[in-house]
């Protein structure tokens, strides 16, 4: 079955991202989604999910039990309307799409914010960086003193793989302000095609790393 989202799906679905509450990228509550994919090509698990030892902080390699194969990164058949190098995110089905072509896309498998934080419209990715630090949100912070110790007046949270931002993250901007909300990595990967963190949208650090490499700066972001 074709991948398949229309112009008037997009249209009606996209909402301003202005004066939503940032809440992070914490792991809470969990919600789950029933996929099916249609690869065009695949490679194998072990090559796009191996051990990563050349990395800064060397990430381990993804068990497949851990992973459920509609989430595994995939090149699909995809009619979106949508620029090449556009990202979408479909929230109904937890995946993440990477506009390759008028008829083609990398698709990935992606945790989403809990009920109360889930967001949807367009934006776009400023910039990006590897292996970032951390802040939580003030808002984040009076829900949960103990992040103070990781506040931006405290310099946040090093990099890491205990960093909730994992090995790569892309933070989306709209109108020339920072949305506070990113795709980035994570090395929890049940968190996968659940609703599982407070607003930001997550993926497998494999996943986020090539993602990452494919997207160009100031790239549309459609989500839905």
């Amino acid at each position: 079955m074709e991948d398949h989202l229309t112009r008037r799906r997009f249209v009606g679905a996209c909402i301003s991202l202005a004066g939503l509450t940032l809440a992070g990228c914490a792991t809470t509550e969990e919600r789950g989604a029933v996929l099916e994919p249609r690869p065009i090509v695949d490679e194998s698990f072990a090559k796009k999910y191996s051990a990563r030892p050349q990395e800064p902080f060397p990430l381990p390699a993804v068990e497949p039990t851990a992973l459920a194969p509609r989430f595994r990164r995939q090149r699909v058949a995809f009619t979106s309307g949508e620029l090449p190098g556009s990202l979408i995110v479909d929230t109904s089905t937890f995946y993440l799409y990477f506009v390759e072509s008028g008829d083609t896309a990398w698709r990935y498998g992606v945790g989403l914010g809990r009920q109360g934080f889930e967001w949807s419209g367009r934006a776009r990715v400023a910039w990006k960086r590897p292996w970032p630090t951390w802040t939580p949100p003030d808002e984040m912070i009076a829900r949960e003193p103990e992040l103070e110790r990781w506040s931006v007046r405290n310099g946040g949270m090093p990099p890491g793989l205990d960093n909730p931002l994992g090995a790569r993250a892309l933070y989306i901007f709209q109108g020339g302000v920072d949305t506070l909300y990113r795709l980035h990595g994570t090395n929890e990967p049940h968190s996968i095609g659940r609703a599982v963190s407070s607003g930001c949208v997550r993926l497998i650090n494999q996943d986020v790393i090539d993602l990452y490499d494919r997207v160009k700066p100031n790239a549309p972001i459609l989500v839905v």
